[in-house]
């Protein structure tokens, strides 16, 4: 099992990473959300985490091919995994569908927002529908996420927010719990150095 690919990224070709990897170029598929992280990239050496499948129909006839895609977070890998274990989407539904950042389709889901979860490509009413029903509540981890396309300086504290999440979760709070309590801290508008200073505000909050 292949579990990272790292190597000068060659070229980008639609839903393709072409990545040198010794003497072998590898194709390696890649969600939207992963080529554009990669855009501009070209030439330097990147490292993709991989999932491996087998793609082809030999009920119709058809042969077996092994086919790898590659994510650039251990996160980005999990939210894919689970967005094709709901019924009515396959990997390479997946990989035509998920054209928006994880955080903002992991946080449509959170909030059974089927309407824009529908506006992604392959995804009507009835799957987005199941798609809400199977991980609504798994997604809370995935809508605290980074962006990673949008501006780099909120990332380092966008991350402090998750390791708070991580932390709260690790203190028993249920994940609505946990989100609801992160939410209501930060809509004071205060910016906080630490975790520790997150999760005070938070209980100093609880017992005024």
């Amino acid at each position: 099992m292949i579990a990272s690919i790292r190597g000068p990224l060659k070229s980008l070709e639609g839903t393709s990473a072409f990545i040198q990897a010794g003497p072998f170029l590898l194709e390696v598929y890649i969600p939207d959300f992963v080529r554009r992280q990669l855009q501009g990239k070209i030439g330097q050496e990147v490292e993709l985490l991989t999932m491996a499948y087998l793609d082809g129909n030999p009920q119709k006839g058809g042969r077996m091919t092994p086919r790898v895609i590659g994510f650039m977070t251990e996160a980005e890998r999990t939210f894919f995994e689970l967005i094709c274990s709901v019924d009515g989407l396959g990997i390479k539904k997946a990989l035509a569908a998920i054209v928006r950042p994880v955080r903002e389709v992991a946080y449509a889901i959170e909030q059974q927002d089927t309407k824009t979860l529908s506006t992604l490509p392959g995804i009507g009413p009835a799957v987005a529908e199941r798609i809400v029903a199977k991980l609504r509540r798994k997604m809370t981890r995935f809508a605290l996420m980074v962006d990673r396309t949008s501006d780099a300086a909120d990332a380092p504290y966008r991350d402090m927010m998750s390791e708070t999440f991580e932390a709260l979760i690790a203190l028993g709070h249920t994940h609505d719990d946990a989100r609801n309590k992160i939410d209501s801290v930060e809509s004071s508008g205060k910016k906080y150095k630490s975790v520790e200073d997150v999760l005070s505000a938070i209980y100093q909050q609880e017992y005024k």
